[in-house]
């Protein structure tokens, strides 16, 4: 019986140490680096991606999926821009940042000040991306021409605002 307890003993510090050094989102939380899905309307368009110091980290073109580091540096996350284009059509540029994970709270239960502090921080465990897709509708760019852009509107003149109507021209036939 003495070297049954004496065993559950060393099981049990044994348990409670490896609670200790283990960080809860480190475990729990998607591993770094995590995936960014990009997709246009239309199809094929550019997508350049720079990181908050303007490191290109991606060029290429949608649909497609590329993998992010989520960790800067040691308690800070990563931020990238999303630049898609195609020409005919206006850019769009997106940021994903990061932002703590759900499961870094773990810790407070399970990972203890190691895990807050030195595992979840060190792996980039404690970040998440703030989004994980991007779907871009890309607005067709072309120039008017000067038939779609003369148009006739009639409207009563109670319903033109009294700002405006010094603007007003009369029409003579």
């Amino acid at each position: 019986m003495k070297n049954f307890l004496n065993y559950l003993s060393k099981v049990t510090i044994s348990i409670f140490i490896l609670i200790l050094f283990v960080g809860c989102a480190t475990i729990m939380g998607k591993s770094s680096p995590e995936s960014l899905n990009i997709r246009s309307t239309p199809e094929q368009a550019s997508v350049t991606i720079t990181d908050e110091i303007g490191n290109k980290i991606f060029e290429g073109k949608t649909p497609t999926t590329i993998m992010l580091e989520k960790k800067k540096g040691y308690f800070s996350g990563k931020k990238y821009y999303v630049k898609i284009y195609k020409d005919g059509f206006n850019e769009q540029i997106a940021t994903v940042d990061t932002k703590i994970t759900g499961w870094y709270f773990g810790n407070i239960i399970f990972g203890g000040l190691i895990g807050i502090l030195i595992v979840d921080p060190a792996t980039g465990g404690m970040w998440t991306l703030d989004t994980n897709e991007i779907n871009a509708s890309l607005v067709n760019s072309q120039k008017v021409s000067k038939t779609d852009s003369m148009k006739l509107e009639i409207a009563l003149l109670e319903d033109v605002p009294i700002t405006l109507r010094h603007r007003l021209v009369q029409f003579t036939p």
